[in-house]
């Protein structure tokens, strides 16, 4: 329906359908441009929407960390590893806010986990080398490396 069907009433409002709005991709548009504050408040929506993904809960905690919200990305870290214990960013970022909170046994547990299972690709490779670097300064060994897994053709 146009607008002036809209605007004098022509029809109903039947084929008129309510669209879904995609919390998520609003929210990191939102980081992207600086705005934590409002990338949370897209974030809780997201979450709610579907509340059982953890990558939502780690972006959050990411959104808290900038904002220097520390507690609530500790929480919400803790809260994604609930939900899915192999999610290597979340040990990450977990880790390193540990470190700075003066518990360098649970830093290193979680830099070890994410060690365990790192992402892969080229800005994997830094990550993993300042998690390494991090254990080195603790005085705990890293885990072994996994296999290196060959990129398709």
């Amino acid at each position: 329906m146009g607008f002036w069907g809209r605007l004098f009433g022509r029809r109903g409002g039947s084929d008129l359908k309510p669209q879904r709005l995609d919390y998520l991709n609003e929210a990191l548009a939102l980081e992207r441009h600086g705005d934590y504050d409002a990338a949370l408040t897209s974030y809780r929506l997201a979450l709610r929407d579907n509340p059982a993904d953890a990558r939502i809960l780690q972006n959050m905690a990411i959104a808290f960390t900038k904002t220097g919200r520390i507690d609530e990305a500790i929480r919400h870290y803790r809260r994604a590893l609930e939900r899915d214990a192999t999610l290597p960013g979340a040990h990450y970022g977990l880790g390193f806010l540990l470190l700075k909170r003066g518990d360098p046994d649970g830093a290193a547990r979680h830099l070890q986990a994410f060690l365990s299972n790192p992402p892969r690709g080229p800005d994997g490779q830094r990550w993993v080398a300042h998690a390494a670097d991090a254990l080195r300064d603790l005085g705990v060994a890293a885990p072994p490396a996994p296999p290196a897994v060959r990129e398709a053709p």
